[in-house]
């Protein structure tokens, strides 16, 4: 049914240790077909809470104090090959990008955030 065509692919998962981003990406998605179901502020978190939570897709923050956003995606994508991470990045040019592809990231958010283009790479990360 159509309903439910709507409920697939949509939850998100937004990890980055600033509350600030936690908002701002409530904000960016609110009233589209993206869920935030859940924030979590650590990549320890983020691995533990992906294995009970299996979102549809992942925004991960590449610096955060403790397991980084790369050794997260990482030990995800490790376990559940079929999961879908974005990295986020405030840096226009980020040498971690050529690790987080070979790792099997889907794509990447840079902050500033710009709402469509937020949008654009989880709609594309989830086409992959």
């Amino acid at each position: 049914s159509e309903m439910e065509e709507n409920t697939l692919s949509k939850r998100v998962m937004v990890v980055d240790d600033s509350k600030v981003v936690h908002s701002q990406m409530h904000k960016i998605l609110d009233g589209t077909d993206f869920e935030i179901i859940k924030c979590v502020k650590s990549g320890e978190s983020a691995i533990e809470e992906y294995e009970e939570l299996k979102p549809d897709i992942i925004t991960m923050d590449i610096l955060m104090p403790g397991v980084d956003g790369l050794e997260a995606a990482r030990a995800i994508i490790g376990k559940w090959p079929e999961a879908r991470i974005l990295m986020v990045s405030s840096l226009a040019y980020d040498e971690t990008i050529d690790e987080a592809v070979k790792i099997g990231a889907k794509g990447f958010i840079f902050k500033p955030f710009k709402e469509e283009t937020v949008i654009k790479a989880l709609n594309q990360a989830l086409r992959d």
